[in-house]
């Protein structure tokens, strides 16, 4: 029985259940703001993304306690509707053959235009005062006096080439501008690729001939150059597009299968892809030191065209499983994305789409920022940086 007399301890006052109140409240948002925190570092980390899926695909085709607790006839049913499922995964097989086919229609209509782009790079062409005029968005719009001054601008540009006797052919390093804009391809690139990459004037993507199994090719076309002899340097993306019999549900699409390079023949001394080192050794014995000169792989953005090999088996150690799916994202971007809008991602503009896309993301990081700064403050054992 409670003692009256301690009825006052007992009870707690309407003010203070406020505060404890606003306390635990306090407690729970910084809580939540610490979970999302964690989630956003986690969701950045590759290595924890790749566990994830791989723990996800794993669960693909598992069976749950629900099917299990089923009566015999409706697993029965269900059976029949995987049946379906597998039907409409070889139909969608069909349908991207299909496109295959348009891409390879519209391919030779794009044809034409990508080999005045190029002509226009390489001066092969100089394009006409028509074509050359661009009209720019009501946004993009100089005022008068802005033009006026470009115009002067440029006119003082013109006047100093005139004097230096410069003359500019095409549009120089047109490629390697792009390979640098773009993050994917910028990190393959080493500072003794760029001289080479330098004379690089086109890149063209062909696919299989109608009836042959489904494939692309990207040709990187150089002009003469004191690295190596080819003009041409190729590579091979073999895919397929037909659901696997042993696991027809996890069809999506045509899959890129494997891939082939191409022999680059290098000029005596000018293969970026090999280099030098030496070591020295000492006799155990005797006790006498040796140089020895060892040749060793290099890394360089032109280790593309040498990819590994995949085995028949189709089985490969980790290391060639990730240069491979790295290879083929590549592969597949510069055939989707560099090819159809090279001079997009040469003026950045394709870049700057690109990061839209992460815009609204990073509004939500600034915002659990401001949360967090906001936390701080209300810390009365915040102490501000100075």
């Amino acid at each position: 029985m409670a003692d009256p007399d301690n009825k006052e301890q007992t009870e707690m006052d309407p003010a203070d259940m406020e505060d404890v109140e606003e306390v635990e409240e306090e407690d729970t948002a910084e809580d939540n703001s610490k979970a999302r925190q964690l989630t956003m570092q986690m969701m950045q980390n590759p290595q924890i993304l790749a566990a994830l899926q791989e723990r996800l695909d794993g669960l693909v085709g598992s069976p749950s306690g629900y099917m299990e607790s089923l009566p015999k006839v409706v697993k029965r049913r269900v059976n029949a509707l995987k049946n379906l499922q597998v039907k409409c995964a070889h139909i969608e097989a069909k349908f991207y053959e299909e496109v295959h086919e348009l891409e390879r229609k519209y391919a030779a209509l794009y044809q034409p235009l990508f080999d005045k782009r190029s002509e226009i790079v390489r001066a092969a062409y100089e394009p006409t005062d028509e074509e050359c005029e661009w009209k720019q968005d009501e946004e993009e719009e100089l005022t008068v006096s802005k033009q006026e001054e470009m115009k002067e601008k440029a006119k003082v540009e013109e006047e100093k080439k005139d004097e230096e006797k410069e003359d500019p052919k095409g549009i120089p390093e047109f490629w390697l501008t792009v390979f640098k804009n773009v993050d994917l391809l910028s990190e393959m690139l080493q500072e003794h690729d760029e001289p080479i990459l330098k004379h690089l004037q086109d890149i063209k993507v062909k696919f299989s001939d109608a009836g042959q199994p489904m494939s692309f090719t990207l040709e990187f076309h150089f002009e003469p150059n004191d690295f190596f002899t080819n003009t041409i340097l190729t590579k091979t993306y073999k895919m397929r597009s037909e659901p696997d019999e042993s696991d027809p549900f996890s069809f999506d699409g045509p899959e890129i299968m494997g891939c082939t390079g191409c022999t680059i023949d290098w000029s005596k001394g000018k293969n970026v892809t090999l280099k030098t080192i030496k070591k020295k050794q000492k006799h155990k014995g005797r006790g006498t030191v040796r140089t020895v000169t060892k040749t060793v792989p290099n890394d360089s953005f032109f280790n593309f065209f040498s990819p590994p090999e995949v085995p028949e088996s189709g089985d490969l150690d980790e290391d060639s499983e990730a240069v491979l799916a790295a290879d083929f994202e590549i592969g597949h971007f510069i055939r989707e994305r560099i090819v159809p809008r090279a001079v997009l991602y040469f003026t950045g503009e394709a870049i700057e789409d690109d990061d839209d896309d992460y815009d609204e993301e990073g509004e939500e990081a600034d915002d659990e920022e401001g949360e967090e700064e906001a936390d701080e403050e209300n810390d009365p054992d915040y102490e501000p940086k100075v």
